[in-house]
């Protein structure tokens, strides 16, 4: 046999096992592991693809709730599952945020977990109480710049997408502004309202009522273009400071999962995000679906792992 037709069987043989692989998987009820309490934004978009996916394959989707740890206890169980695709894991940017303050080499993004599709994307939008009679960024920094840790912003505690975005913003506007941390992401909200902290980092949905009602008044969003549903706001970098931060969220499996496996959860997953139905919900609340290729949300994730390890460096921020 010639070394040419050596290489032709063996290509039939792989095409030939790949496409017999997909058209038996899955095989068996799926799981997707989610690292919020059940009723939180990313358990309700699990549960929105999950559907989809057990309407496409066939099989059970099972949503299983492991809050902890800033999403660690999700990430390992789903790095020491079987590398079958039948696990999936719904990854936050907090395991980015965590893989960039403390890499825990049991599950790493883009390493022990592999990337399928990036779901959905939100910019924040930066608050402030009325009584600090700032109308913009440019005047809260020259209001923090003349009162040094007079102005007061919330943050989830450390590690946080608002308590990286408060440092970075005071490193980029050379301000001093005090933090104050809160024991849950959107904590803060009854004590921002109510005057008793001044600035917060927020997605727009749950304070969308308070700004229309001018309880709060929104300064920035920290997307690329300014928000349909903020279309008056600038963004960050029209107000002067090269801030940018998505709040997002994507589908990972274990390391070695087949190639076959993460085309079908890939091309299934897309469909799912798009949906008309998922999509409108999502765009209803200021966020975007993505729906990225792997390789393109593996580079998603390296550029965000350089971005916030040089906030997390120039802020001095270590892991408690």
């Amino acid at each position: 046999m010639s070394r040419l037709w050596r290489v032709v069987v063996i290509m039939a043989v792989a095409a030939w096992t790949g496409s017999a692989w997909t058209q038996s998987f899955p095989s068996r009820p799926m799981r997707i592991l989610v690292p919020s309490p059940a009723g939180s934004s990313p358990d309700i978009r699990a549960r929105q693809i999950g559907q989809k996916l057990s309407e496409a394959l066939g099989q059970p989707v099972i949503v299983e709730n492991r809050p902890g740890a800033n999403g660690l206890i999700a990430a390992r169980e789903t790095a020491r599952s079987a590398p079958d695709g039948h696990t999936m894991f719904l990854a936050l940017i907090n395991n980015a945020i965590g893989d960039a303050i403390k890499p825990d080499p049991c599950c790493r993004l883009n390493q022990e977990l592999l990337p399928v599709s990036r779901f959905t994307m939100t910019a924040l939008v930066m608050v402030v109480h009325p009584s600090t009679q700032v109308g913009s960024v440019k005047e809260f920094l020259a209001k923090a710049r003349a009162e040094p840790n007079k102005l007061t912003y919330a943050s989830a505690g450390t590690g946080s997408i608002a308590q990286l975005v408060g440092e970075w913003v005071k490193s980029e506007g050379k301000v001093q502004v005090l933090e104050v941390p809160y024991k849950g992401v959107n904590a803060e909200l009854p004590d921002l309202v109510g005057g008793q902290v001044l600035t917060a980092y927020v997605v727009p949905q749950v304070v969308l009522a308070a700004i229309r009602s001018g309880k709060l008044r929104a300064l920035a969003v920290t997307s690329p273009s300014r928000l349909a549903i903020l279309p008056d706001v600038p963004t960050m970098a029209e107000a002067g400071l090269p801030v940018e931060a998505l709040v997002w969220n994507g589908i990972f499996v274990p390391a070695g999962t087949p190639r076959p496996a993460i085309q079908v959860l890939h091309r299934e997953l897309v469909k799912a995000f798009n949906a008309p139905d998922v999509k409108s919900q999502v765009e209803n609340t200021g966020s975007s679906v993505a729906g990225d290729t792997p390789e393109e949300f593996s580079a998603f994730v390296t550029s965000e792992s350089a971005k916030w390890s040089k906030v997390v460096r120039e802020a001095g921020i270590r892991a408690e």
